[in-house]
Parts: structure tokens; sequence; C-alpha cells
């Protein structure tokens, strides 16, 4: 290989497709690698012989789970905000147009043992049975200020910059309980944890309003949609979109060895007795092991169904967030749950997904007040992963390496990572201005 790539990248992972996209149409030569004969590496889609073969340690599921081709099961699921950073990546790299994207039917959380749907605006707040009527009202003057809020508008300010005052102190002016201010930040503006109540308010105002304008976008009783056939579909759109700008792509590549010169510096990658030469690799954990270290490990539960999760209006597709006060935890719990209607299992069933932060070494009793919420199951499969995070200096090395991915069942921390490494390659922010008329969604009627 006597050509020198601007960027090697190694690994199919949504992280890695996407960052290999964004740097491609950026005018960048980019050179994937996988030493995997499939797409996806941790985020793939599995057939239903694939997820027995993986689980169960042979290809023979039982016949009444339906035809294993039906079934495109996203090993990372995770929804994406209709407004949201991926949407706009994808727009800005013209990849919407190898994919048809259906909306997402219901967004809930967990309070006091039951399932709620998520009140996102003034109108809703009435309407939810999650508050009281004192505090409905109150939600709807915090809702109405958040919707009327334009950082161009000192007026829509109402005296408050939210530039320097933290979150709590909003949320206080409003006078918020505790399990209000739980669900608006956990299951709205999602935040993994409190430690946003101490940050600029403005972020957290930033979040509610792209929610609600996600959730005004299809009108479908949720701000997210989702691919069809689920996932699986995103890195070989990905892939055909580095063909079209003259990358290349590479599956089966055994023992891709990251290549350093005597600086310490990544200068190619080595596979099969033949080295690329390249300015820079990006990588996940697992390329350069030596090069990570663990931060923590997702437990999480895999399951078929032949209903929808209970209490949630019959959503064939939903997502459920159990906020970590709920179960005395640490870490927020995710319940994920999509089906035929977006073609990722036969007829009649559905996948669910229960997911978290790990706190024991017992992902069955950690995982049950979620489990106990999807109603009887015909498989569950659970499953432990560790998480790392590289300890490197990319730009002493340059070697950019991503993150592994986290609980959560939506896109916005894997693009936070995404943007991050992006900017660190480029040295340039993203500028992600599209028209996002450009990513359509199906409603969510069947």
């Amino acid at each position: 290989m006597d050509v020198e790539y601007d960027v090697i990248v190694l690994g199919t992972g949504l992280k890695e497709c996407i960052l290999s996209g964004l740097l491609s149409v950026d005018g960048l030569k980019v050179l994937h690698m996988d030493r995997n004969d499939y797409y996806g590496g941790e985020s793939s889609s599995l057939m239903l012989n694939q997820l027995w073969k993986r689980f169960k340690g042979d290809e023979n599921p039982p016949e009444t789970l339906g035809s294993s081709k039906e079934y495109n099961v996203d090993m990372i699921p995770k929804f994406m905000m209709a407004n949201g950073i991926l949407v706009r990546a994808l727009i800005h790299t013209n990849v919407t147009k190898y994919l048809n994207f259906k909306a997402v039917d219901g967004s809930f959380v967990y309070n006091k043992g039951k399932i709620y749907k998520v009140p996102a605006t003034d109108v809703e707040a009435l309407k939810s049975t999650l508050m009281g009527l004192f505090e409905k009202r109150r939600a709807r003057k915090f809702f109405i200020y958040v919707q009327d809020f334009d950082e161009n508008d000192p007026k829509s300010h109402e005296g408050l910059d939210l530039n320097t005052i933290p979150a709590k102190e909003l949320i206080g002016k409003y006078g918020l309980e505790d399990d209000t201010i739980e669900f608006i930040g956990h299951a709205l503006a999602l935040y993994t944890s409190d430690s946003y109540l101490e940050q600029p308010a403005i972020d957290f105002v930033k979040k509610i309003r792209l929610y609600a304008e996600s959730l005004a976008r299809f009108e479908s009783g949720s701000p997210y949609i989702y691919p069809m056939y689920g996932l699986g579909e995103l890195p070989q759109a990905f892939a055909r979109l580095s063909a079209v700008y003259g990358g290349t792509y590479m599956l089966n590549k055994p023992e891709c060895k990251v290549e350093f010169d005597d600086s310490g510096k990544a200068i190619g990658v080595t596979s099969d007795g033949e080295t690329a030469k390249c300015k820079k690799v990006v990588c996940d954990p697992s390329y350069v092991p030596d090069k990570v270290k663990k931060v923590g490990k997702v437990a999480r539960a895999i399951c078929i169904m032949s209903h929808p999760i209970p209490d949630t209006n019959d959503s064939h597709s939903a997502q459920v967030i159990l906020p970590q006060k709920q179960l005395n935890r640490k870490s927020d719990m995710y319940l994920f749950c999509c089906s035929y209607s977006h073609n990722v299992a036969p007829q009649g069933k559905f996948i669910s997904f229960v997911t978290t932060e790990a706190e024991t070494d017992d992902p069955q009793s950690e995982l049950k007040p979620g489990v106990d919420l999807l109603g009887p199951v015909d498989e569950i499969f659970y499953e432990t992963y560790d998480r790392y995070e590289p300890t490197n200096d990319a730009e002493a090395d340059s070697c950019f390496v991503s993150t592994s991915y986290d609980a959560t069942t939506h896109f916005e921390t894997t693009m936070k990572d995404v943007l991050a490494t992006y900017t660190k390659i480029t040295g340039k922010e993203l500028d992600l201005t599209v028209d996002l008329s450009a990513a359509s969604a199906g409603g969510s009627e069947e």
C-alpha cells in the first residue's frame, strides 16, 4: 500500500463511521478498516440466529420466535432526537438519502412505581397526571419561560443571565418539587447525573427546548426517530458515502496493528503484512488496549416479547427513563423498545433492552426493577460489558480513540464524544446549521 492516507479509521462502530463520514466530506483521504467481516463492531445489528449463537452457543433459536432474518437486534440501541446533533450530522453528510426513519411512539418516565408520559410543554404539563394541581401550574410557568426564551432577546430572559446563574437557581425561581426537577433533568434534558444543577442554566434550557422542538417536529408522542431496520443501516450508509468521496472500506482485516514512529506518533496501520501509511488514526478502544483505561461497566438485559411495554399506550417503540433516585441508585436505568413497526423483528414481536451503569456484579438483580416493568418475556439474555476511555494525548501521538458506549438509550452522549473528537482531529468546530427538513420520518401509525 504505497498511498498515504490523511486518516485511517479502525472499527466500523457508530462513532467511527460518523467520524469517517464527516472527515470524508471535509475532503480528507480516509481508509476505513475493521478486523470483523461485518459492519458495526460493538454496535452491530444481529439476526436471531447470531443473537442465539452469542448468548446460547448454538444457532438454533425456537421456531416460535419467527424467521431469524426478520430480526435486526441492535446491540447498542439508541434513539435519535429528531432535531439533535446526530440527525444534523446525517443531513450534513447527506447520509439521510440512504436511510428511512420512522418516528418513535412514546417517551416515558418512571415515578413512584408507575410509568408516565414525559410532559414537555406548558399544555402537556397541565394534562399530566405526574404532578398535582398546584405543581402543574408551576411547571406550566417554567415551560412557558423555556419556550419563550430567546438567547438574542434580553426581554425573554426576565432579568436572568443564564450564562452565569446555575440551573438550580432558575428552577428555584419557579418553586418546582424534587420529583418534577428529576423528570425535567433526566427525562427531558437527558442529563445522566445531577451535576447540571450547579452548571450555567443556559445548557439546561437549550436541552429542554431541543426536546420540545423535536417533539413538535413529527407530532408522534416522542421527540425521537429511529431508522427502519435499526441502526445496522447506519454503518453501511456511511460506507456508501465514503465511496462517493473516494474513501476506502476494508472489512475482515485481521490483526490491525497501529504503527508508531520513534517519537511515538501514529504513522500507519499494518494488517496481513502490509502497512498503510497515514497522518492520523481514529479507532475504538479495542484496537489500542494500552491507550485506554476501564472506567465502568454497563449491565443490560435483551428481551424478545410478544407485546409492547405495559402502560406505554401500546407504543410499538418507546423509551422509559427510570431516574436514579427513584431506585435509590447512583445512575439512571433505561428501557428501550422497538418492534416489527420499525422492521427490527417479525410481525407481532418486540425487542426490549433494559440498560444501566452497573453498580454491582449481579446484573440480574440490578436490572430487576426495569425488567419487571416489561411484563411477560419470550426470551431474556443478560450481559455486562466494560466501558473504556482513552488515556493518551491524541495531539502528541495522533491516535484518536473513542470512548465506549454508555447505558443511555439516546444518542446525546455518543454525539458529544464524536464532535469533541472531530474538533481534536481537524482543529475546528463542526458547523451543523442544516435544513432539518432533509430528514423526514414516517408517522407512528401502523
